[in-house]
């Protein structure tokens, strides 16, 4: 069935006689005519502006920067920009939509980069699906971008194109569904178990849902210190005696679930010091009420938590969700514009496990001394959160040799 259509105008554009009104929707308004646009930095106002803008002053640009390559960082915008690069396929709660009903969300994450992170971002709707055809698509766009956010491509093909795409670029590829999450949701975790006297290594983790974020948040945990963690699809938990696994999750059982825990999801939250929920579904209360004493739910599904906060709270010492309306929202946007900022500012040719854990530390960081049950991850709004992200990941990024200035 298709969606209902409400049109934001109160009255007929065309002038119809008789028109009925129609109910105004804010959201209609505000995407009306798009929302973002390109803006010149340098005057063209009279014949003097032009030829420097433009030719003939362009050429001397040109010319040097053939004969430099590098020099194209310091004479183009490309060393301030970012392509948010899409196929549609997994857009937000929305699922496989399309490219062109995508570019609402790509607009909204390129308008996100310039006000947290003031980078420029491009989105690029895709017509294909194909793994190879989006790899060589990027790879052709590559030489006019500082880097490549990977958003809304469906696991598993987003792990393998990310992969292929960093070997064949010099330039950062992040998928934001995976490491912006994974990144937001380690910094929580510290500041939580910060606030119990713990420390990562004390915990034991259970995610659900086995997807992009849900692989990357375990992976990310164990490259963090984590005690142990497993994950679980809609078939139960990852582990090694299952025979259904695809090869991204069959490389998953061979790194999680220490414990050996097979079975279903409510079997693995028994004794469990977090719950992770990036999968959508709905845990039992009872389940929940089985967790260890002091134990942290971090349910992030949007619009609906896996865990209602009403019933997290009766069991759990932090509890954290993916919405605005609830304290600890666990946000990307705390994340990528930070991280995208720090490696653009010194020219990183990728993203490494370094720079996303500097970059979850300076996000715990900025809670400081006002770490609470409820405060455990710092508001998107909070000015102090990109500088500090940017800083700790450029710092990073000369550490572990992969900045070029």
């Amino acid at each position: 069935m298709a969606a209902e259509i409400v049109n934001p105008r109160s009255d007929s554009e065309d002038g119809a006689q008789g028109a009925p009104e129609e109910p105004f929707d804010p959201a209609f308004a505000l995407h009306r005519g798009g929302k973002m646009a390109i803006q010149a930095t340098v005057p063209v106002r009279d014949r003097d502006d032009l030829s420097l803008a433009y030719t003939p002053g362009v050429a001397k640009v040109c010319n040097a920067i053939a004969e430099q390559p590098e020099l194209v960082h310091d004479y183009t915008w490309k060393s301030q920009v970012v392509a948010v690069v899409t196929d549609g396929t997994a857009v937000l709660g929305l699922g496989d939509i399309g490219p062109e009903a995508s570019l609402p969300v790509m607009e909204g994450k390129a308008i996100l980069f310039k006000q947290f992170g003031g980078v420029d971002a491009v989105p690029i709707a895709l017509a294909t699906t194909d793994t190879d055809e989006i790899i060589e698509t990027v790879v052709r766009l590559a030489p006019s971008f500082g880097g490549v956010n990977l958003e809304d491509i469906s696991a598993p093909r987003c792990f393998e194109i990310e992969r292929r795409l960093q070997e064949q670029v010099d330039i950062p590829v992040f998928h934001d569904d995976q490491h912006g999450t994974a990144v937001v949701t380690l910094a929580a975790l510290r500041n939580a178990a910060k606030l119990t006297g713990r420390g990562l290594g004390d915990l034991r983790a259970v995610i659900s849902g086995a997807g992009a974020a849900g692989v990357a948040i375990a992976k990310f945990l164990l490259e963090a210190g984590i005690g142990d963690v497993a994950v679980a699809d809609r078939k139960g938990i990852v582990s090694r005696d299952r025979e259904d696994l695809t090869s991204v999750k069959r490389e998953l059982a061979e790194i999680t679930n220490k414990a050996g825990l097979s079975g279903s999801l409510e079997t693995a939250l028994a004794g469990a010091d977090v719950f992770i929920g990036v999968s959508g579904g709905t845990v039992p209360e009872e389940a929940v009420a089985s967790m260890a004493p002091g134990a942290f739910v971090f349910a992030m599904a949007n619009p609906n938590p896996e865990v209602h906060p009403d019933i997290a709270h009766k069991y759990a010492a932090v509890v954290a969700t993916g919405r605005s309306d609830y304290p600890n929202q666990i946000n990307n946007v705390l994340a990528f514009p930070g991280i995208f900022a720090g490696a653009l500012q010194v020219r990183a040719s990728r993203i490494t496990e370094g720079m996303k854990i500097a970059a979850a530390n300076a996000l715990a960081d900025v809670v400081g001394d006002a770490l609470a049950a409820d405060y455990v991850i710092p508001s998107p709004f909070d000015e102090r959160v990109a500088p500090a992200v940017t800083a700790a990941v450029a710092a990073a990024a000369r550490a572990e040799g992969v900045a070029r200035r």
